[in-house]
């Protein structure tokens, strides 16, 4: 029997041309800036600057400027910090991953997804230097011997493995970015002149195109694709190690190193979303990421989220399995104490919200694709919250329990991560190509074959 499948929408639309795409594409990079770009741009710098005042204020004053107690030690400063690590995870993930499994839909949108994760392990790093008090002294938590002034760090801490964990994500994803850019940098090289021809020129290392050129940035490709590929499992399964191997009611479970890596994604994946939306718009390119990219990552992100989901039940149904007093009453106090706002959001938005991607009509949707991303980052931030948080306000001790309350400047050194990452990423769309030319010319090979004629399976 001669079954015929069903042809895949064309990936790339408005019937381009090779000339085309690259033309769409290299205009944001030698244009003058956009009225737009001006404004949000602007908008970061603003938010930067505010930000740089409390962080400054941190610094000068101290960590008293927080609202930490005695009882909650952990607050704003490590929600914040492994909320970061997880939105830096959905970039490796589109990346390596679905380049392993050569899916071709990720070509639109992995160049964005590879500079958020750079930038977000920026944010999630200034916070480890916010948190320590003294920046100056941040070379402690390296593995430096004694001539420095200091002891060896604790190798038996999850917080070292962190530095370790991290700093290795950061040096492959950057590898990974710049290796992705050097054909682009190359085509932006030989349109270029002056000044500028020189420095595309020299960020592009010398590529001509030539088949063996090709050959070797595909076999670095796959090469850097497998070793980034564990590391998208082990950071925020070390992270999750923070929590996990301390005896605290609440947070010493096995099921934190999943949980936390699908948590991870969840959130990655919902800022690519917001992110490429915005690109989207701002930059006009509509023909390159289309409804059927939103329509895949909404996909994704309703998998996680419902994976998610199962892992609150699951950390419920444990903690009554296990007969432990001290774990229920963690468990219970999370949804009906003094916080159940905290959780009660978390649930709403990380659970409920992203159902509403069963339907086709609204996973096509922009408007309710980006209001969902945003919103499932505002459920991830306080599922950290809730984590942290109301497993510290209350302890074995009654008279120790504590209600935490922000301050400004927990707040304050909140927005300057913010605008530190919409910066650089604002720079990063001016000046580098937001999409993968050289990956969209030969989607739009395949997709037009698949377009013109069906594929064919005997069974």
């Amino acid at each position: 029997m001669e079954v015929v499948s069903p042809i895949r929408e064309k990936l790339i639309t408005g019937n381009k041309s090779y000339h085309d795409v690259t033309v769409d594409i290299c205009r944001h990079v030698e244009d003058k800036p956009t009225k737009e770009w001006k404004i949000a741009f602007g908008i970061s710098l603003l938010v930067l600057a505010y930000g740089s005042f409390w962080l400054g204020k941190t610094w000068w004053d101290g960590l008293g400027v927080w609202g930490l107690n005695k009882t909650v030690g952990w607050a704003w400063d490590i929600t914040n910090f492994v909320w970061w690590v997880g939105i830096g995870h959905a970039g490796t993930l589109i990346s390596a991953i679905l380049l392993l499994f050569r899916q071709k839909w990720r070509t639109s949108i992995n160049r964005a997804a590879e500079a958020m994760t750079i930038f977000a392990v920026l944010c999630a790093a200034s916070f480890i230097l916010m948190h320590m008090g003294r920046p100056w002294l941040a070379y402690w938590a390296l593995p430096l011997p004694n001539t420095f002034g200091s002891l060896w760090v604790n190798f038996n801490s999850p917080l070292v493995w962190d530095v370790f964990a991290i700093s290795t994500y950061f040096s492959v994803s950057c590898l990974f970015w710049f290796i992705g850019m050097v054909p682009d940098l190359a085509t932006i090289r030989d349109r270029a002149t002056g000044v500028r021809k020189s420095i595309y020129g020299a960020l592009s290392l010398g590529w001509t195109g030539g088949a063996r050129s090709w050959e070797r940035y595909e076999d670095v490709s796959l090469i850097l694709a497998g070793l980034s590929t564990p590391l998208v499992l082990s950071v925020h399964t070390i992270v999750s190690f923070d929590f996990a191997t301390s005896v605290i009611p609440g947070w010493h479970t096995t099921i934190f190193p999943p949980y936390f890596v699908a948590g991870a994604i969840f959130s990655g994946f919902a800022m690519v979303q917001n992110l490429m939306l915005f690109t989207r718009v701002v930059f006009k390119l509509q023909d390159y990421i289309t409804i059927e990219h939103i329509g895949l990552m909404n996909k994704i992100i309703l998998v996680t989220g419902s994976i998610v989901g199962v892992a609150y039940i699951t950390e419920f149904f444990i903690a009554a399995y296990s007969g432990v007093q001290y774990e229920r009453y963690a468990f219970f106090n999370r949804a009906t104490g003094p916080l159940w706002w905290s959780y009660a959001m978390m649930m709403s938005c990380n659970v409920l919200s992203p159902q509403v991607f069963w339907f086709k009509k609204l996973r096509e949707n922009i408007v309710v694709s980006f209001v969902i991303a945003v919103i499932v980052n505002i459920g991830m931030w306080f599922e950290r919250f809730v984590i942290i948080v109301t497993s510290l306000h209350r302890d074995y001790l009654p008279s120790s329990w504590a209600y935490f309350t922000p301050r400004m400047g927990d707040i304050g050194d909140y927005i300057f991560s913010f605008g530190f990452f919409f910066t650089l990423f604002f720079l990063f769309t001016k000046f580098l190509p937001v999409i993968n030319m050289a990956e969209i010319k030969a989607v739009m090979r395949s997709s037009s074959e698949m377009k013109e004629e069906p594929e064919k399976v005997t069974a």
